[in-house]
């Protein structure tokens, strides 16, 4: 393989691709309604594609786009059986059959035509945080009764659309139909013009699905920065605005939102090729700031009965976790999670664990540490930025890489 470094964020390579084997593929052709069975064996193909992985970009799998080309005409080769007889062995066919392969490829995808796959929007893959959304669910007032005996049990339900970040919840208020909460919620904004807060109102249960009582959404492009901003909305059951259930009374909700942006001082030109780590928001506890922690991968992790890998991040009593990754020793998860605190982190310990579940039935053991390690944060703070790979305790061999980010507030 051929790798070409440029100047353009971009990556190229061209690698030497022989494939040959002996597939079972069976052609049924019509044809003036006759109809033959071919059978197709000793496929071989010889390639040599330039495949160009640009944008290069922050965001997991860290380019935008792949594009393919082929430097030179491809050489496929196989045979056709009818009736046990190879008919490419028919003088002129088999090459009369390679000209028109080659030909209609090369018509498609020789250099300089390109065949273009978009892995990522390249405009959202280059967003970094614009700002942190400040909530204060405040009340509600005549809620619908669901529960046939007394009240019912509502608590809120907030989500920003397109983040990867679990909901946050209000407590249970129970027994009560005009309930008052007072609580607040930090929540980061990625894409002003896109992103919009769900609200959701849910009647809780001891036993069973919760029944959601109501709904209602805010665009963040609706809010003005630094400008808190009080609203009272109706609760619907859906925003789809045909459905005719949304005509009945369920009551109203209100929050105050406050929409705090960085500052554009803080924000380097070119995040990608700058070090700069971001300012927290204005408006931020002094002293306080936000603490980013990205879990990179994980490398030569093994369980002793499955390895379906997730890692579990615990900071203050708070839990997060990324996705499962099936049947991998080396997985890369590339997620990125943010907490908002009043203070810096100098004393605190991040746990950070590798674990694997299954789902397969009669299993002793669903579920395994497949190691874990403690990170002080006090290097965190003083550097503002740490990148590196750490050795997981209870594992023979296994290493989590993390990268810390401590962005203080001005």
């Amino acid at each position: 393989m051929k790798v070409y470094l440029t100047d353009e964020k971009e990556l190229i390579m061209e690698p030497s691709i022989k494939w040959a084997a002996n597939p079972n593929i069976t052609v049924v052709v019509k044809a003036y309604g006759l109809k033959a069975t071919v059978q197709v064996v000793d496929f071989q193909v010889f390639a040599a594609p330039r495949i160009t992985l640009k944008p290069l970009v922050p965001s997991f799998p860290c380019f935008a786009k792949i594009f393919v080309s082929l430097m030179e005409k491809p050489h496929v080769d196989f045979g056709l059986k009818l009736l046990g007889a190879d008919l490419m062995s028919i003088p002129g066919l088999y090459r009369f059959v390679q000209d028109i392969i080659k030909d209609q490829v090369a018509s498609m995808y020789l250099w300089p035509k390109t065949h273009e796959v978009q892995i990522l929007d390249p405009t959202k893959a280059m967003q970094r945080p614009v700002g942190i959304l400040h909530v204060k669910v405040l009340r509600a007032v005549k809620l619908r009764k669901k529960d046939l005996l007394g009240a019912s049990d509502p608590y809120v339900k907030l989500k920003l659309t397109e983040s990867k970040l679990p909901s946050k919840k209000t407590t249970v208020k129970h027994k009560n139909l005009n309930p008052e909460w007072n609580q607040e919620f930090t929540m980061v904004i990625k894409d002003l013009e896109s992103q919009v807060l769900e609200l959701s109102v849910y009647d809780w249960e001891q036993i069973g699905k919760h029944d959601k009582m109501g709904m209602n959404v805010v665009p963040m492009k609706e809010l003005t920065p630094d400008e808190p901003k009080v609203l009272t909305l109706t609760l619907l059951k859906s925003m789809d605005p045909n459905d005719v259930s949304n005509d009945k009374e369920r009551g109203q909700i209100m929050v105050e939102l406050t929409y705090k942006p960085f500052k554009e001082d803080d924000l380097p030109k070119d995040f990608q090729e700058s070090g700069t780590v971001l300012k927290a928001p204005e408006g931020t506890p002094p002293g306080g700031g936000v603490l980013v922690v990205i879990v990179h991968e994980a490398q030569d992790v093994e369980g002793k009965h499955h390895t379906n890998p997730y890692a579990r991040i615990i900071f203050r009593g708070e839990e997060r976790k990324t996705k499962h990754i099936k049947k991998n020793r080396d997985p890369r998860w590339e997620e990125e999670f943010l907490f908002m605190l009043d203070e810096p982190p100098v004393n605190d310990r991040l746990h950070a664990e590798v674990l694997s579940t299954s789902s397969r039935i009669g299993l002793l053991h669903p579920k395994e540490s497949l190691g874990y390690v403690d990170i002080s944060l006090s290097d965190v703070v003083s550097n503002k930025r740490i990148n590196e790979k750490f050795h997981l305790i209870d594992s023979k061999n296994g290493r989590i890489q993390i990268e810390l980010e401590w962005r203080e507030a001005s």
